[in-house]
Formats: structure tokens, sequence, C-alpha cells
């Protein structure tokens, strides 16, 4: 079973916050969306068991999924 997170903005904590879907408890906040959904820093984060990631826009609307790690050719 695939982890699931969504990265989204926090207005009580006004930065863009990585949540895990099921729990709703707070992996990592960030400053920028940008900073935030960077593959490289989503890729740590998820380390090597992975899983997805859905974007959000700052109003809540679904932007993106991300699934880490990346499928191979």
């Amino acid at each position: 079973m695939k982890r699931k997170y969504t990265l989204c903005f926090d207005e009580f904590k006004a930065s863009w916050v990585l949540k895990h879907e099921d729990t709703e408890k707070i992996i990592r906040k960030f400053k920028t969306k940008k900073e935030g959904s960077r593959a490289g820093v989503l890729r740590k984060i998820l380390g090597r068991m992975g899983g997805s990631v859905i974007l959000r826009t700052k109003t809540g609307v679904f932007d993106e999924e991300r699934v880490f790690p990346e499928l191979s050719d």
C-alpha cells in the first residue's frame, strides 16, 4: 500500500505544509510551494518506501499528483 501525502497551504501557520493524508500529521513546513514541491526534496522526505504526493493550489484546489519513486522505462 502506497503512502499518501498532500502539500497544501495552511492559513493558520502561514506556510505550505506536507501532511500525511490519513493521519493529518504535518511532516514538514515550507515557506513557498516551489520549495516544497521540488522533486529532490520530496524524494528525500519520502525515502526508499516512496509514496504519492498531491499538490494543491493556495485555495485548496487539486493541482497535480506526483509518485515517488518514479517508474523507470
